[in-house]
């Protein structure tokens, strides 16, 4: 009530009532952290839609891959939000080893870099129906439950990475684009000779979108 009458305070002549003074100020108050609330609320709607994908438009050609919402809420909420940020958007594919993985995700471009939407690691999710598989999208860590933006994408069945790192898609359009980087030719470091970039990302409601 204090902040309240303060508030009319600055209005000396209004005739508002107190009522419809204090929803203002309650409004003004709720507006003042809009970006996060609407964010999370937006992002929280996208997870409950479990018929997601995303394409990696790179300058190799476009990748579609569905992700895998409903058992991997937490990865694919956080992937979701960095695409929408436009936080992948220019970076490259800074690791590539063939009959292995294709890893990216780090704005940074070394690999010791990047941060996740929620400004901290956070945890892993299994499920015993996810495999690491050709064209199956997983988070790159540094040990258990230290996830943040890096991701790879699987060349080949790597069954000893199940249960380890998160998979939380896979490529459902573009495996033919898959092929092509996996023969990129690479310097002893495993880093592209010619960058892999990812140019644009697209976010669909629906997988066959």
């Amino acid at each position: 009530k204090d902040h309240v009458k303060a508030f009319l305070n600055f209005f000396p002549h209004t005739q508002c009532s107190t009522y419809t003074v204090t929803t203002l100020f309650v409004l003004l108050i709720l507006l003042s952290s809009s970006f996060f609330l609407l964010s999370s609320f937006f992002f929280l709607l996208l997870t409950q839609n479990n018929d997601m994908s995303v394409s990696l438009i790179t300058n190799y050609g476009t990748m579609k891959v569905e992700l895998f919402c409903e058992q991997t809420p937490i990865a694919c909420e956080n992937f979701l939000a960095l695409c929408a940020s436009g936080y992948y958007t220019g970076t490259v594919f800074h690791r590539n080893i063939k009959r292995f993985i294709i890893q990216g995700g780090d704005p940074t471009g070394t690999g010791r870099g990047g941060k996740s939407a929620l400004g901290v690691p956070f945890a892993d999710e299994f499920d015993s129906l996810l495999k690491h598989q050709r064209g199956t999208l997983s988070m790159a860590n540094s040990g258990p439950d230290s996830n943040q933006s890096q991701f790879y994408i699987s060349y080949k069945a790597l069954p000893h990475l199940n249960n380890v790192n998160t998979v939380f898609g896979r490529i459902i359009d573009g495996l033919d684009v898959l092929d092509v980087l996996e023969e990129v030719e690479t310097d002893e470091a495993d880093r592209p000779l010619k960058s892999i970039i990812i140019e644009k990302v697209k976010i669909h409601a629906n997988p066959l979108a």
